[in-house]
């Protein structure tokens, strides 16, 4: 082993620094204990002897080091571990190793309005998922939004240390916050809430789309002052193929009354989600896309109990499969583990050639394989009455799922055997 590889920060092992910022440096390292790979972003060493900066600095890597284990969402970063004194300061987190959203934020490098749309979707359910928690984050932008794959749409969001964390704290810290993504109320210095991300991550999607931000300014004074009081340009003025719905999007996003912006990250999704499936893409499995499918699985009543994070979990298990009219997707007397949803369409569930029950966007079939895997054998068989999508689970894939995850599976199912054993009851009480 090289004397590099034996550098150690605390107890972990540095394998290299993979990146240098203005105020601090990011490196790889092995968690020992986890037997994961981390990354430690730690404040430069001039930087911490700096009197002002350095306590700043400081401030905010203490603000973020106190989220460790409390934010736990699937597009978070988790803070594991840290060390905040006046001669060091470092944090470990999760590595996510695909880039950032900087890396599609160009004229050149732009995205998929669809994959877009993905992204920007999960920010605002992780915003919303930390907004429950009592946090706003008040530094969203695209280096502070992670790709876990580069090319891909699953990111995470990190950077927590300008957070507020609490409903009660208003107050802003000097210094803190990346002016072209500041909200009107961020640049008056007035109390802040919730609505000052949505505003900075409506700042982030106009970028996503054009490659160019709202407002471009040679300085920062004339910059601010066209994000008090000047309107940002509608995103297709600087690409003409934008959507007229994302138009939409970004414009209440970017409001500067703060009453006209959204007032919640639910409105913000759900107009999201309207523009993924106004796209033709609800019902191609091979293009749905996780948007579509978080959207999909939220209009179930079987998922209703289920928290964000589960549901994400979920999507993570299944897969989406498309069986044409006339497919039996299940057959009588044959093994098999597979759980299924109806996304869209229509399928019939038939014994011995008799139609026992019509089975229509929402209902779920092969139940039993979760409680009885021993036999495995079907009692009935379905097949598809008209292009069905459906949405699969292998009893095998829910066992390796987190226990809350078990739990509401079991739960729900518990729910569809008593409503259709009441149904039963009541087919057999008017025989």
């Amino acid at each position: 082993m090289s004397a590099a590889a034996a550098e150690r920060i605390g107890k972990y092992e540095v394998l290299r620094r993979i990146g240098m910022g203005a105020t601090s440096s990011v490196h790889l390292a092995w968690d020992p204990f986890r037997q994961v790979e981390v990354a430690i972003k730690r404040l430069r060493r001039e930087i911490l002897a700096d009197p002002q900066r350095g306590r700043l600095l400081r401030q905010l890597f203490l603000n973020e080091a106190a989220l460790a284990g409390k934010l736990n969402h699937p597009h978070i970063v988790r803070i594991h571990d840290a060390l905040v004194t006046d001669e060091d300061a470092w944090l470990v987190m999760d590595h996510v190793p695909g880039g950032t959203l900087e890396d599609i934020a160009t004229p050149a490098t732009l995205a998929p309005f669809e994959r877009v749309i993905e992204i920007v979707f999960k920010a605002t359910r992780a915003l919303d998922y930390a907004f429950h928690q009592g946090i706003t984050h008040r530094d969203i932008k695209p280096a502070n939004i992670l790709l876990m794959v580069s090319g891909g749409s699953d990111i995470r969001i990190s950077d927590f240390g300008a957070a507020l964390h609490s409903a009660r704290e208003t107050t802003q810290i000097a210094g803190v916050g990346s002016p072209a993504y500041m909200s009107p109320q961020q640049v008056r210095e007035v109390p802040l809430d919730h609505r000052t991300d949505i505003y900075s991550l409506g700042v982030v999607t106009f970028q996503l789309l054009t490659g160019h931000l709202p407002f471009e300014q040679e300085n920062s004074y004339s910059l601010l002052y066209s994000i008090a009081h000047d309107t940002p340009p509608p995103p297709s003025e600087l690409r003409p193929d934008v959507p007229e719905a994302l138009d939409a999007i970004v414009r209440r996003a970017t409001e500067k009354d703060i009453e006209r912006r959204y007032q919640s990250w639910s409105e913000f999704s759900h107009d999201l989600a309207l523009a993924f499936r106004n796209r033709s893409l609800a019902l191609a499995p091979d293009r749905l896309g996780d948007t579509g499918k978080f959207g999909a699985l939220r209009t179930m009543r079987f998922f209703r109990r289920f928290a964000d994070a589960e549901l994400w979990e979920v999507i993570g298990l299944s897969r989406f499969d498309r069986a044409l009219a006339g497919t039996v997707i299940i057959k009588e007397g044959e093994r098999g583990d597979a759980i299924c949803f109806v996304l869209a369409g229509e399928a019939r569930v038939s014994k011995q050639g008799r139609l026992l029950e019509v089975l229509n966007p929402g209902d779920c079939f092969g139940e039993i394989a979760v409680f009885s895997t021993a036999s495995g054998l079907r009692s009935a068989s379905v097949e598809a009455a008209a292009d069905t999508e459906l949405v699969t689970i292998r009893a095998r894939a829910l066992e390796r799922a987190s226990e809350t995850l078990r739990m509401h599976f079991y739960q729900a199912f518990l729910e569809v055997l008593a409503t259709r054993l009441s149904l039963a009851s009541a087919r057999i009480a008017n025989l």
